[in-house]
């Protein structure tokens, strides 16, 4: 043997990667969504910065597996800040206001942030069926086997 996984395990494998995936991309949104109107500043002295996922396909092949231990194939999920510049609000007497009465926020979107978690959503459930369809093509095949 080569140490290499049947292709079955790897398509559940990478099917199992595109899950995790989307499941960190759902929690990051409902994060986003939750600091949405929050005005409390951060450790760097910041409103909340929206944060997004960037998805990346594992091409690096170590005996089919990338160092994560993710088949070549794989979806990894990485965390990236948005950068997009922060609202300013003129709010005189806001405790979180500046000298001139500017309150910094957010830059977070909620109805951006709603759109995301439908297609997430969906995204999740598509590659649910996706595998389900795979695992019953794999009894069938057992079957006529018999």
């Amino acid at each position: 043997m080569d140490g290499t996984k049947p292709a079955a395990t790897s398509v559940f494998d990478i099917s199992a990667s595109a899950l995790r995936a989307e499941r960190v991309r759902l929690s990051v949104i409902a994060q986003n969504i939750a600091n949405a109107n929050s005005t409390t500043k951060t450790a760097e002295g910041t409103p909340y910065r929206r944060q997004k996922v960037v998805f990346e396909s594992v091409l690096k092949e170590s005996k089919g597996r990338d160092a994560d231990g993710l088949p070549v194939g794989a979806v990894r999920a990485r965390l990236a800040t948005d950068a997009s510049p922060f609202q300013r609000v003129k709010r005189p007497g806001d405790p979180d206001a500046d000298a001139e009465g500017w309150v910094t926020l957010f830059n977070v979107n909620v109805i951006d942030e709603m759109v995301e978690l439908i297609d997430a959503s969906r995204t999740y459930e598509t590659n649910l069926s996706a595998l389900r369809t795979y695992h019953q093509m794999l009894q069938q095949t057992i079957e006529m086997a018999k």
